[in-house]
């Protein structure tokens, strides 16, 4: 196609009606970044730019850690299990998160995953060592399926039935909920089956502790679709809801 040349002028000073905002959505891979100084000044400066009505997606909120912060790290310790098996969950460093979203402005576009230590299928090698991982060993331990689903189901309604309690219903049903991150690339280290098992389950998870809770996902690296959108469709559309057990 030849190309031709094209004119615009732009008068500032002149209104034509309102601006519509669109940019409602933000995010970045590391969660716990948001409560130091300068991550509190960035969340802030997004949140002004409509008050509780702009969102922040980050990874690994349930990834097992201390709450340490670095290049493509986070973690909030949410789960870990005693010396018999049973499951402990941590809420105090993903509350401290939300709630500073909350104090800047912002509300959580929550991110469920990923898979803590204790649960995951291959628990080892779990975290790396960014500034020496090369790409294929970013993901890890975190990236696998639960090793026990029951527990998995469990982790994710005992966080939503925590959230609703200390944030009120009002508060979480204006949030949304994904269900994982880019499993259509190595954030997944599980089958397509196995996703969209864990995919199913997490919804009504959630909503089983939140009724109405806007929760879907799970958001695809572009490109890697392949065949996942319909697989993935086909597993939405299987009927009465999966059981827990």
């Amino acid at each position: 196609m030849d190309s031709f040349p094209v004119h615009i002028e732009v008068d500032a000073a002149q209104a034509i009606g309102p601006l519509k905002p669109i940019w409602r959505f933000f995010g970045a891979d590391e969660p716990n970044y948001a409560y130091t100084p300068h991550g509190r000044e960035l969340l802030g400066e997004l949140g002004e730019l409509k008050k509780d009505e702009v969102f922040f997606r980050t990874h690994s909120l349930l990834s097992t850690g201390k709450g340490e912060h670095g290049p493509k790290l986070g973690s909030t310790n949410a789960y870990t299990e005693d010396a018999a098996g049973k499951p402990v969950y941590h809420w105090s460093i993903v509350a401290r998160i939300f709630v500073t979203y909350r104090e800047q402005g912002l509300r959580p576009y929550v991110q469920i995953g990923f898979m803590p230590q204790a649960l995951s299928l291959k628990p080892e090698p779990y975290r790396h060592r960014f500034l020496d991982a090369k790409y294929e060993k970013l993901f890890r331990g975190r990236a696998y399926p639960s090793k026990d689903f029951a527990k998995w189901v469990e982790l994710v309604f005992h966080w939503a039935k925590h959230c609703a309690e200390r944030y009120g219903s009002d508060e979480v049903l204006r949030c949304y909920w994904q269900t994982w991150n880019e499993p259509n690339i190595d954030y997944w280290r599980g089958t397509r089956e196995e996703f969209f098992k864990q995919h199913d389950h997490a919804i009504h998870a959630v909503r089983r502790a939140i009724p109405g809770a806007k929760v879907g996902g799970p958001d695809l690296a572009g490109g890697k679709e392949g065949d996942f959108f319909g697989g993935l469709s086909q597993s939405l559309s299987l009927g009465p809801k999966p059981s827990h057990k």
